[in-house]
């Protein structure tokens, strides 16, 4: 007879990355005068929207990397009246990509796994989208730990798919002409995958490389509806989305 041993309970996540350093040239004009997280959606900026989720789920230190328009980014953040916590990964020298600057910011975030967002992410959700991820967070199995979205029905997307999913959570990358889910900003991730990584451009995809060789990134599917605002068209369909729902 078999005995079901209770699950071991893991540290809770307290630390998040925020990429917040990206150019936003699909954005402009909307970024003539300011970085992409800095942009409006329903009298917010982006990555105002991030960082409230963020509290939210139990998050207490925000890395947040900076470059276009850092010194107004800075103040921005400076001047929030909640938390998390923010610590600045400066970039303004060179900007890093997504792969180049989690590698950079390694000695802010800690050994601890951690959450990476991209700050074009906004959802509106049917339950609590990262406690969810939260979760689901398996260390024992897992090294990397992706948001995932239904192709079939996101907003800002028009790509055919990124990851293919078994019915045990591990994903791969599109097989066929299609996949049936996008990635959808958010992830887990245990820091010690990045470092042998050098400080220089290059794209997150290296480190999922990495994961997807060993077996050890899988995917959750978020309860809610995702909107991928990238561009000025996104923001306005984000926007009113968000707005009908406060009058729902």
């Amino acid at each position: 007879m078999s005995i079901n041993k209770p699950p071991i309970k893991t540290a809770p996540i307290k630390t998040a990355m925020v990429m917040a350093a990206g150019l936003g040239t699909r954005m402009r004009p909307l970024t003539n005068d300011r970085c992409k997280a800095l942009v409006q959606v329903d009298d917010k900026a982006l990555i105002d929207h991030m960082l409230d989720r963020l509290v939210s789920a139990g998050i207490e230190r925000a890395v947040v990397n900076i470059h276009a328009f850092a010194d107004k980014l800075e103040a921005h953040l400076a001047a929030r009246k909640s938390g998390p916590k923010i610590i600045i990964s400066d970039e303004r020298a060179q900007l890093l990509e997504t792969g180049g600057g989690f590698v950079k910011a390694l000695p802010l975030l800690g050994s601890d796994p951690v959450i990476i967002c991209n700050i074009d992410a906004v959802w509106s959700e049917f339950s609590a989208v990262l406690g969810g991820l939260i979760a689901a967070w398996e260390p024992r199995l897992m090294d990397e730990l992706l948001l995932l979205a239904p192709r079939s029905s996101c907003l800002g997307y028009a790509g055919m798919g990124d990851f293919d999913k078994d019915p045990f959570g591990h994903i791969s990358r599109r097989a066929g002409e299609r996949a049936d889910w996008v990635y959808a900003g958010v992830q887990i991730c245990k820091p010690q995958l990045a470092e042998g990584f050098k400080i220089e451009k290059f794209s997150r995809n290296k480190i999922w490389d990495k994961s997807l060789k060993q077996g050890t990134i899988y995917g959750h599917v978020m309860q809610g509806y995702w909107m991928h605002v990238g561009d000025p068209k996104s923001r306005l369909a984000a926007e009113a989305i968000l707005q009908y729902e406060k009058t729902a």
